[in-house]
């Protein structure tokens, strides 16, 4: 069976935790699109991992993974990842391999990335990670692929600078490097987990463009970025936090007002540790968009949608949701494309009783209280979309699952 995860908002919904959760039932994890500007936080007892290019089933000591074609990748980024989990005791020879269509990060993009957006006159607020340089360079065929670290020519062509940069990783990386197409073809029984980075408000067609990542972050990019064709797929899943987060500029409808809200945002951003993995930057936050969440269900064709952080509105009395946006004094249903529409619309709020008891104290959903199961309720209802999945703490095993997602 294969199963794909991916972020329904914009990142930072907690895909490395569910990843880590479901890949205990998998037997190869293959990442699918993105590079080291994704980060993702897994917490095991007292052990907290971030990852930013290594999918998370790294940390089970039987899983394969695999950096799938649409990554792009960063070799420096890619071996200090390695080292820190050798360093903490986790054996990752021989099972992380690499897409040989994947794309190589070079330490000029990286440069080239901070100054371009810099000089924009409105910054998109790029993690300055060489991600969107090399996305760009790829789709003006200037790129360079781990396939192409063999071809002669090709290397020939390159300056010296970045010919020098890569001589110290080539036999590091020659082991590693797969044709993933044909690897996979010959595993078609196994049970294969396809991870997802960023979420669908930064895909570069769906998002909020151009406040967007320069990757495919929607389901449609793990047949893509994983080698095989979408009939292949069997199941995906949308991951969602009770509330939403954007990291960087671009439009936010239900994002906390400055004022008002401030108190509500600072309670969020801190019990929810709304913080960037990989840039350290505060999260902005606001209210869970569900209309922006039922524009991802349709996108993606979500089978079902798996929750987060909802154990942060433990001690709240009163939790809101946004339903629809008012722009221009029109009641507005649907995600718009218009970012001028985006920037202009407010949240139209519904409100919700709070259950003032701590999640983690259920083993099993039916002992939630009855509060939170009428807020994940109307979710569903209103995105058509089941809930099978609750995360109610950052350790492995505060999950809930209500349905198992490698059931058919």
């Amino acid at each position: 069976m294969k199963v794909v995860v991916i972020g329904a908002q914009w990142g930072d919904e907690g895909k490395g935790k569910i990843v880590d959760y479901l890949a205990g039932e998998a037997q190869m994890i293959v990442r699918f699109s993105g590079g080291a500007n994704a980060g993702h936080t897994i917490v095991i007892g007292n052990e907290e991992y971030a990852l930013h290019l290594i999918p998370s089933g790294i940390l089970y000591p039987d899983k394969m993974v695999i950096l799938g074609a649409g990554m792009v990748i960063d070799p420096e980024s890619l071996f200090k990842e390695i080292n820190m989990l050798e360093d903490r005791g986790i054996n990752t020879s021989g099972r992380i391999l690499i897409s040989d269509r994947a794309h190589i990060v070079l330490p000029r993009y990286i440069e080239i990335d901070k100054e371009r957006d810099a000089a924009r006159k409105k910054p998109i607020g790029t993690t300055g990670r060489g991600i969107g340089i090399t996305y760009s360079m790829k789709s003006d065929r200037d790129g360079i692929r781990f396939a192409d670290l063999e071809w002669n020519e090709k290397m020939d062509q390159l300056d010296k600078v970045d010919r020098d940069f890569l001589s110290s990783y080539i036999e590091k990386l020659r082991p590693m490097v797969i044709d993933l197409s044909n690897f996979i073809s010959h595993r078609k029984n196994m049970q294969t987990l396809f991870e997802g980075a960023q979420g669908t408000l930064l895909d570069l067609d769906h998002g909020t463009y151009p406040y967007v990542s320069s990757g495919t972050s929607c389901a449609a990019g793990a047949a893509l970025g994983g080698c095989i064709g979408p009939r292949a797929l069997d199941k995906v899943i949308g991951v969602f936090k009770a509330y939403s987060t954007r990291v960087g500029n671009g439009p936010f409808p239900s994002e906390f007002n400055d004022t008002s809200e401030d108190e509500l945002c600072r309670f969020i951003r801190d019990t929810g540790r709304e913080y960037g993995v990989t840039t350290g930057r505060p999260r902005r936050c606001g209210y869970l968009d569900l209309v922006a969440l039922r524009y991802a269900c349709l996108t993606n064709s979500f089978d079902c949608l798996a929750m987060t952080h909802l154990d942060v509105y433990d001690t709240l009395g009163e939790i809101k949701a946004c339903v629809a946006y008012r722009i221009n004094g029109r009641m507005v249903e649907n995600f718009p494309t218009s970012i001028d529409a985006l920037n202009n619309a407010e949240p139209v709020l519904r409100s919700f009783p709070g259950w003032k008891k701590p999640l983690s104290n259920a083993l099993t959903y039916t002992e939630f209280p009855v509060e939170a199961m009428e807020y994940i309720a109307f979710i569903q209802r209103f995105c058509e979309t089941p809930i099978e999945i609750v995360s109610v703490g950052y350790e492995r095993k505060e999950t809930i699952v209500i349905k198992s997602p490698w059931a058919r």
